[in-house]
């Protein structure tokens, strides 16, 4: 007869106040979230979390840090790549994989309003640590000086940009709604990929010689 195991030891409760937190946001929605019923589902007495977290506000901020550790953790396991047009490739997919997987915490992060920054100091630096994730790629390709500064952040606004755009056309099923030609949706994530790539190779190409340049201005002249 196998041994049997013993029970799993109870939660510490600020632990468990996370979890219930991220359980009522899953069932009934972000509006519903408050420390009265974090105590409700919990079993304690109303002013128990308290204890812990002065405010609903600062347990769903601590809910949301917790959510961008995890992004950010899924971006830094991407494989290694040679260079930066492969490693945004690799970064683009890690992004679309989590948003896709994780449809709850993703909506945290990037569909919900943040409780007052000024008090929540930990939910910034790690809102901001994900975000560091591609900008430091940016930074070692481009340059890591004040003068690059923002080009690194332009293109990182950008390539954000098209992944969030994407993630969330993605998320909302609309191949099944609209008449898109086959593949379209499917190879959507290559073809926004592929596009990212070519437009900071563009900006990445040598500018051209001075002669080519005074010729192109007296041709646009003409």
């Amino acid at each position: 007869m196998p041994k049997k195991q013993p029970p799993a030891p109870p939660l510490e409760l600020k632990e468990a106040c996370v979890r219930a937190a991220r359980e009522l946001i899953a069932e009934h929605g972000i509006e519903r979230l408050s420390l009265r019923e974090v105590s409700r589902k919990l079993g304690v007495s109303h002013q128990a979390p308290y204890k812990h977290y002065p405010s609903r506000d600062h347990l769903l901020a601590e809910v949301m840090r917790r959510c961008f550790v995890s992004f950010a953790e899924a971006l830094d396991d991407r494989p290694p790549a040679a260079d930066l047009y492969a490693d945004l490739h690799a970064m683009g997919e890690r992004y679309l994989a989590y948003a896709a997987r994780h449809p709850l915490e993703y909506h945290l992060m990037f569909g919900t309003p943040w409780p007052e920054s000024i008090q929540h100091p930990a939910l910034i630096e790690a809102g901001t640590h994900a975000f560091e994730v591609l900008r430091g790629t940016l930074r070692r390709h481009f340059g890591a000086g004040e003068a690059q500064r923002p080009r690194v952040e332009k293109h990182a606004m950008f390539i954000w940009a098209t992944m969030h755009g994407l993630a969330g056309i993605l998320h909302a099923h609309i191949g099944e709604t609209m008449d898109l030609a086959p593949g379209v949706v499917s190879g959507a994530a290559a073809h926004a990929l592929a596009q990212i790539e070519a437009a900071l190779r563009a900006d990445d190409a040598p500018a051209p010689p001075a002669a080519r340049r005074r010729a192109t201005a007296r041709k646009v002249a003409a």
